[in-house]
């Protein structure tokens, strides 16, 4: 490890000049310390490192000097493809790695293809979970991605929605996919096809010595994409009959999904006012309610019948809720309706 260590302070002062004691130890992850002895141990083998004191003062190399230790490990190269995720690269326990790695590829670019390299970390960065949505809990997602790997099988215990809640399965980890900040292993449980499984509901990860082989034409993405449309398919369980307002259409640009939005464009236009009729996919009734409310009067339910009359209740109770006074409460004193 340490080894590792003084090639990283090493490629660390020849990529970005001098650097204080303090800054070093930040970088590493050691303490102020362990860099000086690092620093010890690097001038006894030979590198033209030197030390300055004073406020500007720090560690760098002679001018000139550059190491070609630059090459990268099978480890390293793998995390490269990773290298716009840092955050799931630590997930899966290859934070330090993907690090030493863009060292490495620092250190061997040119000059102008390093400044290029830190502009784009200047200005672009992939957040990749979705809005208003708390992070999944995966603490078994190393041990998955292990035998995803080396093509071991393990047990797990898995939460379900239904009961019985907790199950356990013999998995063999085919691969694993991050979508919207969620992590899922596709895995054969040994009944049928593969399954998804999402790794934040593994409760426990249990290695097993038995290697498996997947089918030879099993395509990680293809199985990924077929999995997303049919469950895209049983998401909608019926339609409604809308109008929208020009306004509401915008707004439901903002809130639906694409589904949703398409179908509503492709209504045909009213006029005079440009209100569209269209009808829409809706997953339930009550799912449907919620999200048509959040346009208000910017869209009218014609049917499905029970629709409108779910809308309609509603919207008589907030009518209630918000007259002045508001229904069936009498002001004993001053209020906002300034009786």
């Amino acid at each position: 490890m340490r080894a590792d260590r003084l090639l990283s302070l090493l490629l660390l002062l020849q990529n970005r000049g001098r650097m204080t004691a303090a800054e070093l130890a930040a970088e590493l992850e050691v303490s102020v310390r362990t860099v000086y002895r690092d620093v010890e141990a690097l001038a006894a083998a030979g590198v033209p490192v030197y030390g300055e004191a004073g406020h500007d003062g720090g560690y760098a190399l002679v001018d000139g000097y550059r190491t070609r230790l630059t090459g990268l490990t099978a480890a390293e190269a793998e995390a490269l493809f990773l290298a716009g995720l840092p955050g799931p690269a630590a997930e899966l326990g290859l934070g330090a790695v993907l690090t030493a790695a863009e060292l490495k590829l620092e250190a061997a670019l040119p000059a102008e293809l390093r400044r290029q390299a830190k502009r784009v970390r200047e200005r672009f960065h992939l957040d990749a979970p979705g809005w208003y949505r708390e992070a999944d809990e995966v603490p078994c997602l190393p041990q998955m991605a292990t035998a995803t790997w080396l093509r071991h099988a393990v047990r797990v215990r898995y939460r379900r929605w239904y009961a019985p809640e907790v199950v356990e399965r013999r998995l063999e980890p085919y691969g694993i996919v991050l979508k919207a900040g969620r992590w899922y292993a596709v895995a054969y449980a040994g009944d049928g096809s593969p399954r998804t499984y999402r790794i934040g509901r593994i409760m426990d990860v249990q290695p097993l010595a038995e290697e498996f082989t997947p089918p030879a034409d099993f395509d990680l993405a293809a199985y990924w994409r077929e999995h997303t449309a049919r469950l895209q398919e049983r998401l909608w369980q019926g339609s409604a009959e809308i109008r929208i307002s020009p306004a509401g259409l915008a707004r439901l640009r903002e809130l639906a999904v694409p589904t949703v939005i398409d179908a509503a464009e492709a209504g045909r236009e009213e006029s005079p006012g440009g209100w569209r009729h269209a009808l829409i996919p809706i997953e339930s009734l009550t799912h449907a309610e919620g999200e048509l409310l959040r346009l208000g009067a910017e869209v009218e339910v014609l049917g499905p019948p029970e629709l409108r009359k779910r809308i309609a209740s509603t919207a008589r109770g907030l009518a209630g809720l918000y007259q002045d006074p508001p229904l069936g409460r009498v002001c004993t004193g001053p209020c906002r309706c300034g009786q």
